[in-house]
């Protein structure tokens, strides 16, 4: 049949049926059975205790619930049914216009929840809080809003406009009154003709239709609005646990619906814009009963409030969007810290002094306790005082030299330990959470009595600080001297200087240590030995690149806490990162508080753009470089609103630090994003190009410290050494390990570890220099005469940190001062050094980002079997919501370095590969050296994803038997 012919065969049957149907409510009343009651009347004369009037109600033509509202024309009841009769009908005359008010406002699938609430007339609207109706009507809240204030105040205008919805009421029941039993039956009989025929040809008038007309009339497809969502976990819940929520899905005539892929289920779990990766398992292949089903898991790990929006196709499901709340797990000491962190903390005599601890849980979110807990509870301090018997004290005891208070700011949410020692001397503090020490919750403590705090203050408050203390130099490198020697110690702002006297007017420097983080001060717990004991208090200084030195002295107080109180004033009062960050950031724009960041034009050739930049930028005074570069790039045409200079920042970065421009190298080829500076360098590449490097860096830092979308990061990662040199630190054998593997596995490793004394190895104080074919360029002493000084068991420590002096620093001194030069004049060097070389690369590198996109598109996976492909899922779900952290360690986990080289994923060789592990329910396993993470089949997501982070956080090498 043409699609013309069955038009009109539809067409006919249209037109009976609607002939058929006015037929039947002509001639309804002379035929119908007039006891007929509705299933709602009966149900409200069952809820008021009425249903002995069934047939009275029956014969009285009552079969609406819009007649049950207005009762007058029953015989006369016992008064207490009359009563409850009268009762009743008021309050359901109540809800019906309350009701028919709703569906004014297309507001009507409200009205079940809002009579939960003990919303059952108009003027309990009045009532209702906005915070409960916003819960319930979420995303309508503004219509309700509108519809809300479009009631009126006056109580005769409210009557009147309750008479009207009530006619409204009576009006549309008696236009339904026609329909009953009876004459459905007819239209039954027609209508099943019809939808005989629309089944037949239904898929030739209409193809683009999604329903069937025989499915619209048996309501046989899924309707979002019955289906259901029910919630397994209690609201609010704790962050850390995977959870699990189930959706019923319904057809329209309220039958399962067997949920499939085409569909359109859609859901979507987010807290802002942090959106979450989610499981989703549709029905079960186990259970048939359970084909309406879909189970949906994810974790949190950020507490919050989290929307949940449940969608098949452009229709939410009941109650869709749905809120949960996210509360803080138990309190975590390896995630607790003590706020504004110093790792010497300077006391008065009889002055307290608070330190602040901001309890956190395991994913770093700040711990909230309800009231009825004691959030004290579990924390200690342990304080043990150095130079005598060590004794330890805890919260609940005092002792006599100290008291200890410890209390809750339940505004703050932090604990306040305040501290308060009676005498002068020097203690070490360790604060734990049950038997676990805090991440930095071990500190030393120096307590001066009232004059030499007072003298302290003064020091620093000083312009002159040429002040120094008498000492006495016990011993270096752990190695006390036969007599001790007497010395100075001058402390500055800038570095600490030990002096010894000749002829008693002659000062000569012996060590030098900067006024940094690294420079620290160690404090002897064990008593004072004969020969020390009329010299003072013993202490270390140590800066992990020189000999440490052993000193006593009667101002040891005095002189660490100078040096303390200089420190904490050139880095903000604070050693933790973020709050150093902070101060360096202000620092900086302090110090170019003259100079304006106004727009500054500069064109430059994309083709050359290293050397365009460098004449472009050749007689820029420190003002120019502190303007806004607005860039353009000569031929192309486009406004520079950010966009243009990020993309200018990161080019020059690319070419000035990557390893195959030449101006810095790698040591192998493994760390393509480990770059040191070449002293082996192209021809054409010169110390201006360092100098220029320099300028860039420290324009990136001045930006960052402007912040918000002028913050540039720095592309590089450059060796520990050469960081170390530009805060001022000397370089050492230990940084091998890190900047040189190959060379630390091989030679630095082997002389560590083994006796040369035994070995009787040809090892001398020199290097040896080659050319690019092995030749022998030319020998180095490493020190004066070294070619004559055999290296041995005991001086292999020195000949090592001669090494690592020589090709780290001495073969590159040119070209790191040439960088320092440029950097220097944008940002100072005292602002620098308040970083070690692991915070100054965050600082200048950012932390990592990590995109899910570019790991997708840069993998491999081997394996292609249908549990593999499930594995593969659950891994993407969980690595989506991985934090930066826990992405790093993967990294660390499969590739053995945090760090991605400076074009993502794609530049990784070999790629990522993820492999399928032939085991069952182990622990996933890797191979570093081809980037090969292993994965072993698991029974669920949560038992997949429970050994992945156990895995990555337990798993300090990539290795692993497979």
């Amino acid at each position: 049949m043409s699609n013309s012919g069955c038009a009109k065969v539809l067409w006919i049957v249209v037109f009976f049926i609607a002939f058929l149907v006015f037929v039947i409510k002509f001639y309804w009343y002379s035929w119908a059975d007039d006891n007929l009651l509705s299933i709602e009347v009966e149900k409200w004369l069952e809820q008021n205790a009425l249903l002995k009037y069934k047939q009275l109600f029956k014969s009285k033509g009552i079969s609406q619930l819009s007649q049950c509202g207005q009762v007058d024309n029953l015989p006369e009841l016992p008064a207490p049914d009359e009563q409850r009769l009268q009762k009743a009908a008021i309050l359901l005359q109540q809800r019906l216009v309350l009701r028919q008010w709703l569906a004014k406002y297309n507001l009507q699938h409200y009205y079940p929840r809002l009579l939960a609430l003990e919303v059952v007339s108009l003027e309990d609207v009045y009532w209702l809080e906005d915070s409960k109706a916003r819960q319930v009507l979420n995303k309508d809240f503004p219509q309700w809003s509108v519809a809300r204030q479009a009631l009126p105040i006056n109580k005769h205008r409210l009557e009147s406009l309750k008479a009207d919805l009530w006619s409204e009421v009576v009006k549309s029941s008696s236009h339904q009154d026609a329909w009953t039993w009876g004459g459905m039956l007819v239209v039954s009989v027609s209508v099943a003709g019809l939808v005989t025929l629309a089944a037949m040809t239904q898929p030739s008038l209409a193809p683009e239709a999604k329903h069937s007309l025989l499915q619209y009339v048996t309501g046989k497809y899924l309707m979002p609005s019955n289906c259901k969502v029910v919630f397994h976990w209690p609201d609010p819940h704790p962050v850390g646990h995977t959870v699990c929520f189930m959706v019923h899905f319904y057809q329209r005539n309220g039958q399962p619906y067997p949920i499939c892929d085409t569909d359109q289920l859609s859901v979507d779990v987010s807290e802002g814009s942090r959106k979450m990766a989610i499981i989703t398992e549709l029905g079960s292949p186990t259970d048939p009963n359970s084909a309406n089903v879909a189970r949906v898991k994810f974790m949190v790990r950020h507490a919050g409030q989290y929307v949940i929006t449940v969608m098949i196709g452009s229709q939410h499901v009941a109650g869709s969007p749905f809120t949960r709340s996210f509360t803080a797990g138990p309190v975590d000491a390896q995630r607790t810290a003590v706020l504004r962190y110093c790792s010497t903390v300077v006391c008065t005599a009889n002055v307290g002094h608070v330190i602040y601890v901001e309890p956190r849980d395991e994913y770093s979110n700040v711990c909230n306790f309800p009231t009825s807990e004691d959030p004290t509870k579990g924390f200690t301090v342990n304080i043990i005082q150095l130079g005598n018997k060590s004794q330890e004290v805890n919260t609940d005891r005092i002792e006599e030299q100290y008291t200890i208070s410890l209390d809750y700011d339940w505004h703050s949410l932090r604990l306040n330990f305040q501290l308060k020692f009676l005498y002068e001397g020097c203690y070490h503090a360790t604060i734990r959470y049950g038997d676990v020490e805090l991440h930095n919750g071990d500190f030393d403590i120096i307590v001066l009595n009232s004059i030499d705090a007072t003298l302290v203050h003064k020091n620093v408050a000083s312009k002159n600080h040429n002040v120094c203390y008498e000492a006495r130099l016990l011993g270096t490198n752990g190695e006390r001297t036969t007599k001790p020697k007497k010395v100075l110690c001058y402390v500055s702002p800038k570095q600490l200087i030990i002096k010894e006297m000749i002829l008693k007017f002659i000062p000569k420097r012996l060590y030098t240590f900067r006024l940094c983080p690294s420079t620290k001060f160690q404090f002897e717990p064990e008593s004072p030995t004969k020969q020390t004991e009329n010299m003072g208090s013993c202490f270390i200084i140590d800066d992990g690149c020189q000999p440490k030195i052993e000193l006593a002295s009667k101002e040891c107080n005095v002189i660490a806490a100078t040096f303390t109180h200089f420190l904490l004033k050139n880095m903000g009062g604070s050693e933790t990162f973020r709050d150093k960050q902070d101060f360096f950031y202000h620092e900086v724009r302090k110090y170019h508080q003259k100079h304006y960041h106004e727009k500054l034009s500069m064109k430059v050739n994309r083709e050359k753009l290293l050397e365009s930049s460098i004449k472009a930028t050749k007689n820029f005074s420190v003002s120019d470089w502190c303007r806004n570069f607005e860039i353009t790039f000569q031929g192309e045409q486009g406004v520079d609103w950010g966009g243009v200079r990020r993309e200018w920042f990161e080019l020059i970065c690319a070419q000035l630090f990557d390893a195959r421009y030449g101006l810095f190298k790698s040591f192998y080829e493994g760390q393509q994003s480990l770059v040191h500076p070449n002293p082996h360098r192209p021809s054409h590449l010169k110390l201006r190009h360092f100098e220029f490097a320099g300028k860039i860096v420290g324009k990136c830092l001045y930006e960052s410290a402007l912040g918000g979308s002028y913050r540039q990061l720095v592309r590089a990662r450059f060796t520990r050494s050469f960081l170390a040199q530009v805060i001022g630190l000397r370089v050492h054998y230990k940084y091998f390990e890190q900047d040189d593997p190959d060379l630390y596995l091989t030679k630095i490793k082997y002389l560590l570890e083994n006796d040369i004394d035994e070995i009787d190895t040809e090892l001398y104080f020199v290097e040896e220099e080659y050319d690019n074919s092995g030749q022998l360029l030319k020998t180095v002493e490493l020190v004066p005469g070294g070619a004559k000084i055999k290296v041995t068991n005991t001086s292999k420590h020195r000949y090592l940190d001669s090494l690592a002096q020589f090709r780290l620093a001495t073969s590159v001194r040119d070209e790191v001062e040439a960088f320092l030069k440029g950097l220097n004049e944008l940002i100072p060097d005292n602002l620098l050094s308040i970083f070690d070389e692991n915070e100054l690369e965050l600082l200048l590198c950012g932390t990592g980002h990590y995109s899910i996109s570019d790991f997708k598109a840069h993998h491999v996976i081997n394996g292609n079997s249908v549990e593999f492909r499930r594995i593969i899922g659950w891994f993407w779900a969980a690595v989506s919501n991985f934090t930066q952290e826990e992405m790093a360690r993967l990294l660390q986990f499969t590739t053995g370095c945090s760090q991605l080289p400076p074009g993502g994923f794609k530049e990784l060789s070999p790629r990522f590969q993820i492999t399928a592990a032939p085991t069952f329910g182990n622990l996933p396993t890797a191979h570093t050296c081809f980037n090969q993470l292993c994965l072993p089949d698991y029974d669920s997501y949560e038992q997949f994803e429970k050994c992945l982070l156990l895995a990555i956080s337990e798993g300090t090498e990539g290795f692993g038997m497979v």
